[in-house]
C-alpha cells in the first residue's frame, strides 16, 4: 500500500500527507453530472480526473469505493432557489417526460465516458433513488434547530449555523461581506437571511417532478442530495470529496453546512477540485460561442476546431496538463497531443518486438520510480507523461539497434508501460483497436451471409439486431454487406 502519497486538499489550502480514515479501505465521492443535457467537455474532464485518482489509488493498493451520483431532480436554473426545474424546462421543451429526459443524458453521460475508457464507479446513485434519505437528513437538520420551514419550503439557517461552525472553511470567504454583497430577490422574502438555501422546495401546481414529505409535495434542494447519497455509501465521515472547481463556492460549501448540521462532523478529509477549461485563452461556455460537445471535438464539427480529434487523443491532451492548473484548448495544442499520443502508441506497438540481450546500456527502475514520485505528487500527470517518453526513446533506440536491453529490464520496461499507459492512465491504441473490430465485424457479417444462403432468416435477423443494439446499423445492397456507427 502506497503511503507516500500527498493529496493538495481545498480545505487546507495545501498538500497534505494522504491518510485514509480507515486505510487501506478507501472513501471517494464526486459530484455527477445534472443530466438535463448533453454532458460538456468541462463535467469530462473532471471525471477523466478522478478516473485517473481512482486508478491510481487502486494501484496503490487501496480499495477503494468510488461514488459517483446522478443529479436527476432538484437542480434550479438559478442557485438561489429561483427559476424553473432544468428537467421539466427541458422536458417541455422535448415534449417528453422527465424521467425519459433523465435517461436519454444519463445514457449519453456513459457512452460519452466510454469513449474516454473511464473505469465505471463502484456505486452510481440517483438523486430521485434517495428521496427518503433526503427527507430523513432534513427532519435532523431541523431537529438540531439549523432549518426552518416557510410555506412548505424548508431552509437552511445559515447564520445560525455560522454560530457554532465555520460556513466558508472551504472557500475562505469574509462571511460579512457575502452578506453584504447578496442582493435581495423578489419573491424570496420567506427566507431569514439572504445566504439561507432551501432544502426541501414546496411544489407549484404545474411542478412535474413531485414527492410527498412532511410538509406537503415538493422536490429536494440541489445540495442535499449529495450530502443523504455520500452519508448513506461513504458514513457520515469519510476520505475523498470531489468535483469541478466551480462546485466549490455554493454547492460544496452547502454540502459541508448540510452535513455538519446533521451529523456534526466535517464530512470529508480531503477535498479536491478540477480547473476550468478555456478555448484560445478565453473560458470555455455556451455564451461565448465556444463551447463545443466531446461528439463535437471527435468529428470537428464546429466553427473553432480544424478537424476532429480521436477521443484518446483528448484525453491524452487532458492528462498533459495537471488537473488542478487550467486546460486551454488549441487547434495547434490538439495537434501536438494527437502527435504525442500516437508516438507513444508507435513505441509501444514496437515494444513487443524486441529481443533482450545479454547486457543492457539502460535501466528502468529510475524512470518507474520518477513515474510513482510524480503520481505521488499530487497526480502529476505531465511530468508521468514525460517520464513515459523516455521511456519510448529507449524503446526506439533499442529496436533501431542502437542500444542494448536486457531481459530482466525489458521485463521492467514492458511492466511500467503497462502499469502507467493502460491501468493507470486508461489509453488505448485506437488503431489496433479499429482494425481488431473491423476483423471481428467481417467475420460476423460472413456468419450472417451463410445464415442467409441456408435461409436461416431466424439466425441471420438475430445477428442484425443484436449489432443492431450495440450501436452497428448493416446495409444490404448488392455488392454485399456494409456496416456503420448507428
Amino acid at each position: 500500500m502506497n503511503t507516500g502519497l500527498q493529496l493538495y486538499n481545498t480545505l487546507t489550502r495545501k498538500k497534505e500527507l494522504f491518510e485514509p480514515l480507515n486505510a487501506p479501505h478507501v472513501g471517494m465521492y464526486v459530484c455527477g453530472p445534472t443530466v438535463y443535457s448533453d454532458v460538456h467537455l468541462g463535467n469530462c474532464r473532471t471525471f477523466i480526473s478522478f478516473d485517473l485518482i481512482f486508478r491510481y489509488l487502486k494501484y496503490s493498493g487501496y480499495k477503494v469505493r468510488y461514488v459517483r451520483n446522478i443529479t436527476d431532480a432538484g437542480h434550479l436554473e438559478g442557485d438561489r432557489d429561483e427559476g424553473d426545474d432544468k428537467f421539466a424546462k427541458r422536458a417541455k421543451l422535448e415534449e417528453l417526460e422527465p424521467m425519459e429526459i433523465v435517461q436519454k443524458y444519463t445514457l449519453g453521460f456513459h457512452d460519452v465516458l466510454r469513449m474516454f475508457n473511464t473505469l465505471p464507479p463502484s456505486i452510481e446513485p440517483t438523486a430521485t433513488g434517495h428521496i427518503i434519505e433526503q427527507i430523513e437528513m432534513i427532519k435532523e437538520i431541523m431537529n438540531n434547530g439549523y432549518a426552518y420551514e416557510s410555506n412548505g419550503t424548508i431552509y437552511f439557517d445559515v447564520e445560525k449555523y455560522s454560530e457554532t461552525y465555520n460556513y466558508t472553511i472551504l472557500t475562505n470567504r469574509n462571511l460579512e461581506d457575502m452578506l453584504a454583497n447578496t442582493r435581495e430577490l423578489g419573491g424570496q422574502n420567506e427566507k431569514r437571511g439572504r445566504l439561507d438555501f432551501a432544502l426541501w422546495i414546496k411544489a407549484k401546481p404545474e411542478t412535474l417532478m413531485r414527492w410527498a414529505s412532511p410538509w406537503g409535495e415538493g422536490f429536494p434542494g440541489w445540495h442535499i442530495e449529495c450530502s443523504a447519497m455520500s452519508a448513506k455509501y461513504l458514513g457520515a465521515e469519510f476520505d475523498i470529496h470531489g468535483g469541478g472547481m466551480d462546485l466549490a463556492a455554493t454547492h460544496h460549501t452547502n454540502e459541508i453546512a448540510q452535513s455538519e448540521a446533521c451529523s456534526h462532523k466535517q464530512p470529508a478529509k480531503y477535498w479536491m477540485h478540477t480547473n476550468m477549461l478555456t478555448v484560445n485563452g478565453t473560458r470555455m461556455s455556451k455564451s461565448a460561442g465556444n463551447g463545443f460537445l466531446p461528439e463535437q471535438l471527435f468529428a470537428g464539427d464546429h466553427d473553432l476546431l480544424e478537424k476532429g480529434f480521436s477521443p484518446m487523443t483528448v484525453k491524452f491532451f487532458m492528462l498533459q496538463a495537471h488537473y488542478r492548473s487550467t486546460l486551454d484548448f488549441s487547434n495547434e495544442a490538439l495537434d501536438a497531443s494527437e502527435k504525442g499520443f500516437k508516438r507513444l502508441m508507435n513505441a509501444l506497438s514496437l515494444l513487443v518486438k524486441l529481443t533482450p540481450s545479454e547486457s543492457s546500456d539502460f535501466e528502468i527502475t529510475p524512470i518507474a520510480d520518477n513515474c510513482v514520485k510524480a503520481m505521488n505528487d499530487d497526480f502529476n500527470s505531465p511530468v508521468v507523461i514525460a517520464e513515459l517518453f523516455e521511456a519510448s526513446r529507449i524503446i526506439n533506440t533499442v529496436y533501431d539497434g542502437k542500444g542494448k536491453i536486457s531481459a530482466a529490464e525489458l521485463a521492467k520496461l514492458k511492466q511500467l508501460m503497462q502499469d502507467f499507459v493502460y491501468d493507470i492512465f486508461g489509453l488505448k491504441d485506437e488503431e489496433t483497436s479499429n482494425i481488431a473490430l473491423n476483423s471481428v465485424l467481417d467475420m460476423v457479417i460472413d456468419l450472417r451471409q451463410a445464415a442467409k444462403e441456408n435461409k436461416d432468416y431466424a439466425t441471420s435477423d438475430k445477428i442484425r439486431l443484436g449489432l443492431q443494439s450495440m450501436g452497428i446499423q448493416l446495409k444490404d445492397s448488392k455488392d454485399g454487406t456494409t456496416w456503420n456507427k448507428a
